[in-house]
């Protein structure tokens, strides 16, 4: 009986051990993954719970928790400059995410007909992209300055009556905004549509040839109504960029001149930082936050309808 049982349990070891490694093995990625985790709970959502709760509360200077409700959101609305930096915005973002998908989508379907030096042309396309948002502040800012850029160039070839001095021009310093991101952006938005239209399978593109169909209406009518998921991704990317830039207006108009080119992003940096209320900044903060929730819900609503359905 003893010799049995002897013999009965040394299979059961390895089993044992067997079970032990594949518990080390499933928890081990978690335990990996754990410090990030908490720490994105703790630094993103956490500091987004702690702004809602400044935005309730009468904080200037240094935060406090006199709670007033939602009087700092009232402030907010009956404020000028959050106005001027709102409708800004919709002029910014407007005119920033359609102009680039214009010309990411040109740039893309020339580059997809194979021409010559393709890898070339796509490096010089996304190189701006490359390019933080300050660098490509101060470069346009410099191209735009009336006494050292683009205006005293076309003036020293003897075009004296030339002026181009949006950037000092409060009615068109916001639309220099629109360029240098313009500028910096377009070729990332390339870059996703040639990606797209590699993955089209080219038997759709012959058989609308065979029906007769002009490239311009293949392209129209046929390839771009599949890029749909590459166009809703591209305008959601360009709506956040939109929507917290900040470091592209310091860098090239200050928000000014006066606060004629405010965004929202400087108008709560202004408020919390620099005019000691950081009620209303966070107020501020929390709009901003429901625009990005505005934008991302519905596309990550669109991908797991499509992903339940396929």
């Amino acid at each position: 009986m003893t010799i049995l049982s002897h013999a009965e349990e040394r299979p059961v070891r390895p089993a044992a051990r067997r079970t032990a490694a594949a518990h080390l093995q499933d928890w081990l990625p978690r335990l990996v993954l754990a410090p990030s985790v908490a720490i994105t709970l703790f630094f993103v959502y956490g500091f987004m719970l702690w702004t809602f709760v400044l935005s309730l509360t009468s904080s200037r200077m240094l935060p406090s928790y006199d709670f007033v409700g939602f009087a700092q959101y009232a402030r907010l609305m009956a404020n000028d400059r959050w106005w001027v930096a709102s409708t800004n915005l919709v002029i910014f973002g407007g005119l920033f995410v359609a102009i680039c998908l214009v010309i990411g989508v040109v740039l893309a379907i020339l580059l997809d007909q194979r021409i010559r030096q393709e890898g070339a042309l796509r490096t010089l396309y996304l190189y701006p992209m490359a390019l933080s948002f300050i660098v490509t502040g101060v470069v346009w800012k410099w191209l735009l300055n009336p006494g050292l850029g683009i205006q005293a160039m076309v003036r020293s070839w003897g075009f004296e009556s030339f002026t181009f001095n949006w950037i000092v021009d409060p009615d068109m310093a916001i639309y220099t905004l629109v360029l240098a991101a313009v500028w910096q952006a377009s070729g990332f938005v390339m870059a996703l549509f040639l990606a797209g239209l590699r993955g089209i399978d080219d038997s759709i593109i012959k058989a609308a040839q065979l029906d007769g169909a002009s490239l311009p209406r293949t392209y129209l009518r046929v390839i771009l109504p599949c890029l749909r998921p590459v166009m809703f991704s591209a305008v959601m990317i360009l709506s956040h960029i939109a929507i917290k830039s900040f470091d592209l207006v310091v860098a090239l108009t200050g928000g000014g001149p006066g606060y004629a080119t405010d965004l929202p992003a400087t108008f709560m940096y202004a408020h919390a930082f620099t005019r000691a209320q950081i009620g209303l900044g966070s107020a501020s903060a929390m709009l901003m936050l429901g625009g990005v929730l505005a934008i991302l819900i519905p596309y990550l609503y669109s991908e797991l309808r499509s992903r339940k359905h396929g």
